[in-house]
């Protein structure tokens, strides 16, 4: 099992899009919210994400497909 401390950076035209309930729908992962803030011009939400390294490794594509930068923190 793996924990990641993320901080995702999301466009503002994902701002409709429920970014965070696909990860959690999609990959077999567990999130926890830290801090988040949205506006209409972009977002940012710092995360812990718990799961297998293929899945978080999954789950980091899927966000770079979507565009949304993905800044691993130090443990």
């Amino acid at each position: 099992m793996g924990v990641k401390k993320i901080e995702l950076f999301i466009p503002g035209e994902l701002k409709e899009e429920p970014i965070l309930y696909h990860m959690i729908k999609n990959f077999d992962v567990s999130i926890k919210i830290i801090e988040a803030s949205f506006s209409t011009e972009s977002g940012w939400a710092y995360l812990i994400v718990n799961g297998e390294e293929s899945e978080i490794n999954k789950l980091f594509s899927f966000l770079k497909e979507k565009h949304i930068s993905v800044e691993v923190k130090e443990k």
